[in-house]
């Protein structure tokens, strides 16, 4: 019997500097309630879902820079998603800004948290592949600055049971890496859980934006076809706060094939019922990986390469 999950990739639209939580949880609930009525079980948000990605400027008051980090998940207006999430019985992944003490102090950490359909949290994840720098640069129209606010995530790459099937997250840049979705294809995931906010232009390269898209559909197709997995990569898209932001939330299948995709740069809605025994081809032929990846000799490679 097929193990299908009907899955919500729920892209948001620009989020501005002042809007309060309450009103983007409204957002996040509206968009949960729409896959809920089209008969989603688990729904995918972007990274840092509940503020604009406030890494793209300098904020010298340290009371500022504080209220965009969850010191507890879920807590305040988050708690309402959660309710409502477990009152439809419909799972999510969310991106934060993470807060986290522990007993040598207080640490910040770019996260995603994995939620089951009855509102219960199973599993955490920190991203590991900080983009940008540490340091403002004035001549640049927008900073990227998630080297200054974040830590280098500590969680490794898990992956969890979960839905019925293998799920693993990723964030943002982690995208780009082929090693990410090699660590968890490893651990056999199923099916990878991925938000981003990427600008639509980068001003240290010259690349056009349609080169950008290109980019990031690539990526994300190569690692879901690579270790045979089904890949949902959701988008904070539009002109967020002067940022030019991608779009292009997709679903894709483990063949590397994009089955559904969002159309707008707003608030929107892709839906697949992805079969995780799709992934079964793939694992027991071209990317078996027990059988065919030769790791005894790739040191030797590289040592001689």
């Amino acid at each position: 019997m097929p193990r299908v999950v009907r899955v919500g990739a729920a892209q948001l639209g620009p989020i501005a500097r002042n809007e309060p939580r309450e009103a983007v949880v409204e957002r996040l609930c509206t968009l949960l309630h729409a896959a809920a009525d089209d008969g989603c079980e688990f729904v995918v948000y972007p990274e840092a879902a509940l503020t604009a990605f406030f890494p793209h400027w300098y904020i010298e008051d340290p009371r500022e820079l504080d209220a965009y980090f969850e010191k507890a998940m879920p807590s305040g207006p988050v708690n309402r998603l959660f309710r409502e999430a477990a009152e439809r019985r419909v799972g999510f992944y969310l991106g934060y800004a993470e807060a986290a003490e522990t007993a040598n102090g207080r640490h910040h950490f770019n996260s995603a948290i994995l939620v089951g359909r009855d509102g219960s949290i199973i599993g955490k994840y920190r991203k590991v592949h900080l983009p940008g720098v540490d340091h403002v640069r004035p001549e640049l129209p927008f900073q990227n600055l998630e080297r200054l606010y974040f830590e280098v995530g500590d969680l490794g790459f898990p992956v969890f049971d979960a839905f019925g099937g293998r799920i693993g997250m990723a964030i943002c840049n982690d995208r780009r890496w082929p090693e990410v979705y090699r660590l968890m294809g490893l651990q056999g995931v199923e099916l990878i859980a991925l938000g981003y906010n990427t600008p639509l232009f980068n001003p240290d390269a010259d690349q056009s934006p349609e080169l950008r898209i290109f980019h990031n559909e690539l990526c994300m197709q190569a690692g879901a076809y690579q270790n045979a997995t089904w890949v949902v990569g959701v988008a904070k898209a539009g002109v967020e706060e002067g940022v030019h932001m991608m779009a292009g939330s997709c679903i894709i299948k483990p063949t590397g094939e994009i089955v559904a995709q969002c159309k707008t740069s707003g608030d929107e809605l892709a839906i697949a019922d992805c079969d995780l025994d799709a992934c079964n081809e793939g694992k027991r032929s071209e990317f078996d990986l027990a059988s065919n990846r030769r790791p005894e000799l790739y040191g030797a490679l590289v040592e001689t390469g």
